[in-house]
């Protein structure tokens, strides 16, 4: 599984809203409870960096991660875009 892969199934989520997903229970919620949510799991994801094994870690930056994705998806920033930016620095 990639972080494109990953990418288009919260596109998917987002096109046909399923019921019972919590995808889509984040995208009908708009981006503010999206954004709140990365809030969340940034500060989560610092917990377990200082007090956590590599394991919580682990876990913890898959949660931002997938966040992360959703809020992109929900202002339509594809993670090509974010791959450019980062070459752009490297440069």
């Amino acid at each position: 599984m990639s972080l494109d892969w990953l990418y288009q199934v919260i596109m998917d989520r987002k096109a046909t809203l399923p019921p019972n997903s919590y995808t889509a229970q984040l995208f009908q919620a708009g981006l503010a409870r999206i954004t709140q949510k990365v809030g969340e799991e940034a500060s989560e994801t610092i917990v377990a960096a200082l007090t956590e094994d590599d394991g919580r870690l682990i876990e913890e930056i898959a949660d931002l991660t997938y966040h992360l994705l959703v809020l992109m998806a929900a202002r339509g920033i594809q993670p090509h875009a974010i791959q450019a930016e980062l070459e752009r620095r490297h440069r």
